[in-house]
């Protein structure tokens, strides 16, 4: 009777644990995905908005809103003003001043999974720099 060697067993092995940790990612909770993908957006358009705020000179506001955000002082329909899933929330006592002017001062919004409360990111500036996302301390 012959049985399996040494190095067929590992080679087993090796494509279970690779199988195994693809299964892992693909399996990535969605909340939070879906939290990292807003932040990233609100972080680009609250760029956009002081970009065009800048440009303008007109002072332009970032609120939430129950059914997402809003940006006072721009056009109508000029960005969007809907997260990208509906398990985000922030704050509804937040406000940004975005502009017109180039030194904003610091500012940010915690955003936070609705379903999942200790899932959290910070979108901020120093009010030089650009908004980027950051991991929120409990």
């Amino acid at each position: 009777m012959r049985g399996f060697t040494l190095l067929e067993l590992l080679v087993v092995v090796a494509i279970m644990a690779i199988a195994s940790a693809g299964v892992a990612f693909a399996l990535r909770d969605n909340s939070q995905t879906l939290l990292e993908r807003d932040a990233a957006r609100l972080a680009a358009l609250l760029e956009s908005a002081r970009a065009q705020s800048r440009a303008s000179g007109v002072a332009v506001r970032w609120r939430p809103t129950p059914e997402g955000f809003r940006f006072d002082g721009l056009p109508a329909d000029s960005l969007p003003d809907r997260w990208l899933g509906t398990d985000t929330v922030t704050r509804a006592d937040t406000r940004l001043q975005l502009g017109p002017e180039p030194i904003i001062g610091r500012q940010e919004v915690l955003l936070q999974s609705a379903s999942q409360p200790a899932q959290r990111l910070r979108v901020a500036t120093d009010g030089v720099r650009p908004f980027t996302v950051l991991s929120a301390a409990p």
